[in-house]
C-alpha cells in the first residue's frame, strides 16, 4: 500500500490498482479498504481505484484525540496527492467524508454519495444509549458485539443481508476495527449539516439510496439533494445499505453510467 500525510501528520493508506482515470473509494464505518472487494474488478477495467482505509485501521495512522474533521482532511488529502482531477465514491460514513471533502478539494470531478448519515433535526438515528452500549461492549473485550450491534441496531440491516455481511472475508477486519465504532458516533452526534455551506459546490455529485433502505437514510438523501446544486439520486430498488455486495451488478451499472463522461464513452 502506499500512504500520503495528512494536514495533521497522520499517514493515510490507500491502495492502487487498475488503470483509467482516477476514483478514490472511501470506505464507511468499522470497514477498511478491503470491503470494496465485491466490485473493484469491474472498476480497475475503467479507472485507475484509490482505496483508502480511513485512520485508525488497515495500514493507515491515527492520532491521540480524534475529530470528525480530521477525517475530512484525510479524504480531501488525498483526492488532492492526485496528479489529476478525480472521482470519489464514499459510503455510509464514507460518504458523509467524502461530502465534506468536496469543500476541501480543488482536484474533484464527479462525486458518488451512497448513503450518507446525516443527523437531521427529528429524525432519530442512534437508538438510546446506543454509544455507552457500544463503549461498554468494548470495554469488555467483546469486538464482535460491538460490530453486530451497530450492524443490526443502528444501520438496521435484515437478517438476510446481515448473514452475508458477516460471511464476508471483510468481517474480520471490521471485527479489528471495533475500536473505532464508538469515537466515531460520538463526533456524528454532534455534526451539523448546514444546506448553505453546499451551494456553490459546482462538483456533478450522484447520490445513491436503496428502495429499502430505513427512513433516515431516505432523509438525508433528500437533504443532500436539496443542498448540492448539481446533485442528482438515484435509487436502487430492492436494495438497502450494502448494495455492493447484495446486486454489485446493479451498483456497477449505476456507477459507471454516471462516471461515463470519465471514461470517453
Amino acid at each position: 500500500m502506499e500512504t500520503i500525510l495528512s494536514p495533521d501528520g497522520t499517514p493515510i493508506a490507500y491502495e492502487r490498482s487498475g488503470a483509467g482515470a482516477p476514483l478514490v473509494l472511501v470506505h464507511g464505518t468499522s470497514a477498511a479498504h478491503t470491503r470494496w472487494a465485491p466490485i473493484r474488478p469491474a472498476l480497475e477495467a475503467h479507472f485507475t481505484v484509490y482505496a483508502v482505509d480511513r485512520r485508525g485501521r488497515g495500514g493507515s495512522g491515527d492520532a491521540a484525540s480524534y475529530a470528525i474533521e480530521r477525517e475530512f482532511e484525510d479524504v480531501a488529502a488525498v483526492v488532492d496527492s492526485i496528479g489529476e482531477p478525480a472521482n470519489l465514491l464514499g459510503h455510509s460514513f464514507g460518504a458523509l467524508c467524502s461530502l465534506e471533502a468536496a469543500l476541501l478539494s480543488r482536484n474533484l470531478r464527479r462525486l458518488i454519495l451512497y448513503e450518507p448519515p446525516i443527523p437531521l433535526p427529528g429524525v432519530p438515528i442512534y437508538p438510546v444509549g446506543i454509544i455507552d452500549r457500544l463503549q461498554a461492549l468494548l470495554d469488555a473485550g467483546d469486538r464482535e458485539g460491538v460490530v453486530t450491534t451497530f450492524i443490526r441496531e443502528v444501520v438496521r440491516m435484515p437478517d438476510h443481508e446481515f448473514k452475508l455481511f458477516r460471511s464476508s472475508p471483510a468481517w474480520p477486519v471490521r471485527v479489528a476495527a471495533a475500536h473505532t465504532l464508538p469515537r466515531e458516533l460520538r463526533e456524528h452526534e454532534q455534526y451539523r449539516f448546514a444546506a448553505e455551506r453546499f451551494q456553490a459546490l459546482d462538483t456533478p455529485t450522484l447520490l445513491l439510496l436503496g428502495g429499502d433502505s430505513p427512513d433516515f437514510f431516505k432523509a438525508a438523501i433528500q437533504a443532500v439533494h436539496a443542498a448540492v446544486p448539481h446533485s442528482q439520486v438515484v435509487v436502487l430498488p430492492g436494495q438497502q445499505h450494502i448494495a455492493m455486495d447484495t446486486a454489485p451488478e446493479m451498483f456497477i451499472r449505476e456507477v459507471l453510467a454516471f462516471l461515463r463522461p470519465e471514461l470517453g464513452d
